[in-house]
């Protein structure tokens, strides 16, 4: 009995799998004329039929729906698997329509020979020395050449291998290294920043107030000299004029308080001398007079000045003799004023990231969404106007969307 006379089962599941990778635009256009010919015999179209609206042979029609036949059972045992994902079936699926492999040439490049040609293009090429800082594809492949690792190897080879284990040379991205070099401080420094903000939420019910603080500097008032169009239908990006009027800057001094997720108390100014860094602390503390303070901040200098010592020896009421700045006691220099400003004993106390470390603090996160949300496409006609709209986005943003962050680094090495 020819396997025609037969009908094709097909459960609902399976059959809206085919149906979709049909309609797909970026289906093989091979494998939707397979994924068609399985689906008309199923409807009840003889293969004949099939044949004829597929414009090919009976024989291929036999092909594939013997093939089909043959994998039915199994997939429903796949499709009957708790464990499995939708996407899992459906990828188990489509394969069902794939040719079977072919014994086909041996191959010309070896393991051993590709991961050599791997190494070339992942090889680190910005001495100073080199005429080039980057190699292209085809010149990676002509680096191969030269030392010797192959005779010969196409640029859409070497492209093929760098797909396959997923590495891409002509792609890079920055990165910022704690000039700390002494890594036990380090460690202890990452330890001390990551443990506050794990106990964040237990220490807010007790009233005390775990602060992430850094400044935003050089925020730039831009005005575009003319007016951006509107997106329109048919592909028609939104157009940004790129010339501009520059209207001055701006620095935001922001607290964010990480069990809430809401800005405290933001300041804006032209600049971030000690005196306004000092004066946006005594801002901040005057919004819960009293409580207990923990603020999160980077080794700056402003950050360990002699006025901020002796606004929290004033606020924390410590009567003593502080010295006299570059010359003895506490104020003498930014090493003791550190140690002051981060005396577990007083009420207001600061901790301080590494150096360069400036992931380890969460208002970096804030300040990246306030760039993303409001000043990477915003139209400025002034400092005053700039400032009024940095105010209001984060009274909006306070409002509707402020949320803790979660904190998932440990301050330890990562463990898998």
């Amino acid at each position: 009995m020819s396997i025609f006379k037969k009908h094709i089962n097909l459960t609902d599941a399976v059959k809206k799998i085919l149906e979709h990778f049909i309609r797909c635009p970026k289906s093989a256009q091979g494998l939707v004329r397979r994924a068609e010919i399985i689906l008309e015999p199923a409807s009840g179209k003889s293969w004949r039929s099939v044949a004829k609206d597929q414009k090919v042979t009976k024989n291929t029609v036999s092909k594939w729906c013997e093939r089909w036949c043959k994998n039915n059972e199994g997939l429903i045992e796949i499709e009957n698997n708790l464990d499995i994902t939708p996407k899992e079936f459906f990828e188990k699926v489509i394969e069902t329509l794939n040719d079977n492999p072919r014994a086909g040439a041996p191959a010309t490049f070896t393991p051993e020979l590709i991961v050599k040609i791997v190494a070339v293009a992942c090889e680190v090429t910005d001495d100073s020395e080199k005429v080039i800082s980057r190699r292209t594809i085809k010149e990676i492949a002509d680096e191969a050449v030269k030392r010797k690792i192959v005779k010969s190897v196409s640029p859409a080879s070497v492209w093929r291998f760098l797909d396959e284990a997923e590495i891409k040379p002509h792609k890079s991205r920055y990165q910022l290294n704690t000039t700390e070099k002494d890594s036990d401080i380090f460690d202890e420094r990452c330890r001390n920043v990551c443990d506050i903000y794990h106990k964040a939420s237990e220490l807010h019910q007790q009233g005390v107030k775990i602060i992430s603080d850094d400044e935003k500097t050089g925020i730039q008032a831009l005005e575009k000299t003319h007016v951006t169009p509107p997106a329109k239908p048919g592909g028609k990006h939104q157009r940004i004029e790129y010339n501009y009027n520059r209207h001055g800057t701006l620095c935001l001094t922001a607290d964010f308080e990480v069990a809430t997720g809401k800005i405290i108390a933001p300041t804006i100014g032209d600049a971030r001398k000690e005196k306004d860094y000092t004066a946006h602390i005594a801002l901040t503390v005057k919004t819960a007079p009293g409580a207990p303070w923990i603020f999160i901040a980077d080794q700056l200098n402003t950050h360990k000045s002699a006025s901020s010592v002796e606004l929290i020896a004033e606020q924390c009421e410590i009567n003593i003799d502080l010295g006299i700045k570059g010359k003895d006691g506490i104020l003498k220099s930014m090493a003791t004023r550190q140690e002051f400003l981060s005396d577990p004993g007083h009420r207001i106390r600061f901790i301080y990231t590494p150096k360069h470390s400036s992931w380890l603090n969460q208002v970096e996160i804030r300040f990246s969404i306030l760039t993303r949300r409001l000043l990477k496409h915003g139209i400025f006609s002034s400092t005053e106007h700039l400032k009024s709209r940095i105010l209001k986005f984060i009274e909006f943003f306070n409002r509707t969307m402020a949320k803790p962050f979660k904190q998932t680094y440990k301050g330890r090495p990562l463990t898998t």
